[in-house]
């Protein structure tokens, strides 16, 4: 899972943004149930960056929302 970038977020279309904030929750959910079933982690970071990666999505769609209605 490579860091996306606010500037190549932006360039997705609403359609693009919807699948691959599904494929990262998704990820997520695979993570965090690994962490607590008590398996090892190979990246503990990843959750963190998943998390984030969320949120910026989330983020640039609400703003994407917002114009629509302006």
């Amino acid at each position: 899972m490579a860091i996306m970038k606010i500037k190549q977020i932006r360039e997705m279309k609403l359609e693009d943004l919807d699948k691959k904030l599904s494929e990262l929750r998704l990820e997520l959910l695979k993570e965090m149930g690994n962490v607590k079933m008590g398996r090892p982690i190979k990246n503990p970071g990843k959750i963190k960056e998943l998390r984030r990666a969320i949120a910026r999505l989330l983020t640039i769609k609400q703003e994407r929302m917002k114009e629509g209605k302006k």
